[in-house]
C-alpha cells in the first residue's frame, strides 16, 4: 500500500493536490483514500492531506503516520514542529521539498534517514501562498515517484477534479502539473509500497485523570480574553505587514480598527504596533492605510534590514 502525504499552507491547493492524485490512482485500478486535515481555514495556515492506494481493499483509517512519500509544497513549513512534516519518516521514506535550496543541504540540515529530492520553489519575493499552482506541481512529481501513474491517468485527474474551475484554470494546472511529471523522469519509480498498519499490537493511550475543579477556574470561556495567547498565528503569515514611522501620521484608529485578531495597539507615543506572535499576515491594516505606511514584505526577508522604516 502506498501511504502518501502532502503538507503546505491554505492557498497552495494541498487539498486539491491529494485530491487528483488520489483520484490518479484509482484510473490505474488502485483502491484509494484521501482526505484533508486542517484547523483554521485561512491562506497560510499550516495544512496536510493524505493518500493511501492499494491493489486491495484498504482497511486503515485515520492520518498516515508511516509515510513512503512525504510532500512539502513549502520550505518555510520546515521549522514548525505543529505542522509534523517529518512525522514518522522511516529510511524507506522519499521527501520531496518544493525549494530553492539542494536535496543534499535538506538531508544533512534534517539528518534525514530516507532519499531527499528537491523541487525547484518559486521565485523569491513572491508570497507562495498566493502560487495558485504549487499543488499542481507537486502532484505531478509525486504521480512520477510512485512510478504507477501514467501521463494519461494524471491528466484525467486532473481534468476530472477542476472540471468546475473552467478551461483556462485546467490548462495551466495540466501544463504545471505534466512539466513536473516529466522533471521527476530520473527519480520514476522510487517510492516503494509500505506496509500497512496492523490492529493486533494497538494499545490505547493511558489517560491521565484530572480532577474537576470549580467551574470558574476549569469550565471552558471561549468568549474570554487570551484563551489562545499560547497559539502562535504568526507562523501563519507568508508575508509580514512592516510599519513605516516616517510615514505614519499616527491616525491609529484606522489600521487598529480593522484588525481582524487585534493583533495591532498603540505605543506610549501613539504609534500602532503589530504583534508579529498573532499578527496572521491578512494585510487589512495596508489595504486601510491611506498615507501607505504599511508595506508587506516576505516572511523570509523580516529581520534582515531590507524592511520598514525607523522613527521619524
Amino acid at each position: 500500500m502506498y501511504h502518501i502525504r502532502f503538507h503546505g499552507r491554505g492557498g497552495q491547493g494541498i487539498k486539491s493536490a491529494g485530491r487528483i492524485l488520489g483520484t490518479a490512482f484509482f484510473h490505474e485500478g488502485f483502491e484509494v483514500q484521501d482526505a484533508p486535515r486542517y484547523g483554521a481555514e485561512r491562506r497560510g495556515a499550516p495544512i496536510f492531506a493524505y493518500v493511501r492506494a492499494a491493489r486491495k481493499p484498504i482497511n486503515e483509517r485515520g492520518v498516515i503516520t508511516e509515510p513512503d512519500l512525504i510532500i512539502v509544497a513549502d520550505d518555510s513549513l520546515m521549522p514548525i514542529p505543529a505542522a509534523g512534516v517529518l512525522l514518522g519518516a522511516h529510511e524507506q521514506s522519499v521527501l520531496l521539498i518544493n525549494t530553492t535550496e539542494q536535496a543534499s543541504t535538506w538531508k544533512e540540515r534534517l539528518r534525514f534517514p530516507g532519499t531527499v529530492i528537491a523541487l525547484p520553489a518559486a521565485e523569491e519575493g513572491k508570497d507562495r501562498a498566493e502560487l495558485q499552482y504549487t499543488g499542481a506541481v507537486c502532484t505531478g512529481a509525486a504521480a512520477r515517484l510512485a512510478g504507477v501513474i501514467t501521463r494519461s491517468a494524471l491528466k484525467q485527474a486532473i481534468l476530472d477534479e477542476l472540471a468546475p474551475l473552467g478551461d483556462r484554470v485546467i490548462e495551466r494546472n495540466l501544463a504545471n502539473a505534466l512539466d513536473a511529471y516529466e522533471r521527476m523522469a530520473e527519480h520514476a519509480g522510487c517510492v516503494t509500497e509500505g506496509q500497512g498498519v496492523p490492529a493486533d499490537p494497538y494499545h490505547p493511550p493511558e489517560w491521565v485523570e484530572v480532577p474537576f475543579e470549580d467551574a470558574r477556574v476549569s469550565a471552558p470561556a471561549i468568549h474570554a480574553a487570551a484563551t489562545s495567547v499560547e497559539v502562535k498565528t504568526g507562523l501563519w503569515r507568508t508575508l509580514r505587514p512592516v510599519i513605516d514611522h516616517g510615514r505614519c501620521k499616527r491616525c491609529w484608529w484606522m489600521c487598529t480598527t480593522f484588525c481582524p485578531d487585534s493583533a495591532m495597539s498603540i505605543d506610549a507615543e501613539g504609534y500602532p504596533e503589530i504583534d508579529y506572535d498573532h499578527c496572521k499576515g491578512c494585510l487589512i491594516c495596508s489595504a486601510q492605510c491611506h498615507n501607505h505606511a504599511i508595506e508587506a514584505i516576505p516572511e523570509h526577508l523580516a529581520g534582515t534590514g531590507k524592511a520598514g522604516g525607523g522613527r521619524p
